[in-house]
């Protein structure tokens, strides 16, 4: 019984690095095709988008890198959402996300930002269980976006989910401009990266 058992064990494992290959190969060809067109694409950006300032939450830091290239090309300023509890490391982090959004009970923040004096605010965040991270989903909770415009952007590995549909569904007050989306891809892509989101900026 137990011979067969492992061999059962054996079977599902190679099944599963099958299956986990051939999704990242699926990917790795999408990302490809995605982003060829902005290979030999300008990344200036010539809009103003008056006083700017951008809040996003990284857990990885890739949410903080899409940041940081859109602050060198809006001069923004940054404003990074930090929750007053640490998030538990992968894979405990999946069910405790999952839990959050079940739910509905988001973390507490350190702290809010002021968005007073800012005519534009772009809100970045990675996709967690085909949503928002549950610490932009807190975020949402609490302010009051006084109809100002709200770029969101997201970062995942493949799938944005329901990202902008439970985005608009959640923030309150905001003139929702034209949203983009950003896959974990390796710094070969850099220059493209920069390209789509100078395009991107350019279009708003």
């Amino acid at each position: 019984m137990l011979k067969y058992i492992l061999y059962f064990i054996i079977v599902a494992a190679v099944i599963g690095g099958i299956i986990g290959i051939v999704h990242l190969y699926r990917v790795s060809v999408r990302n490809e095709k995605e982003m060829a067109p902005y290979m030999n694409m300008s990344d200036t950006v010539h809009k103003n988008f008056g006083k700017t300032l951008i809040i996003y939450y990284s857990l990885t830091g890739h949410t903080k890198e899409i940041a940081e290239k859109i602050q060198s090309k809006t001069n923004a300023d940054l404003f990074e959402i930090e929750t007053q509890k640490a998030f538990p490391m992968k894979p405990i982090l999946f069910f405790a996300v999952k839990q959050q959004l079940k739910d509905k009970n988001y973390p507490a923040l350190k702290n809010i930002p002021d968005i007073t004096a800012y005519d534009t605010i772009f809100i970045g965040a990675p996709v967690w269980w085909y949503t928002a991270a549950t610490p932009v989903l807190s975020l949402l909770d609490q302010v009051d976006f006084q109809n100002k415009k709200v770029v969101p952007f997201s970062t995942q590995g493949s799938n944005a989910g329901t990202f902008l549909e439970d985005f608009k569904a959640k923030i309150k007050n905001a003139v929702v401009l034209d949203y983009a989306s950003f896959n974990n891809i390796g710094k070969e892509y850099d220059q493209a990266v920069n390209a789509k989101i100078a395009a991107w900026l350019n279009n708003l």
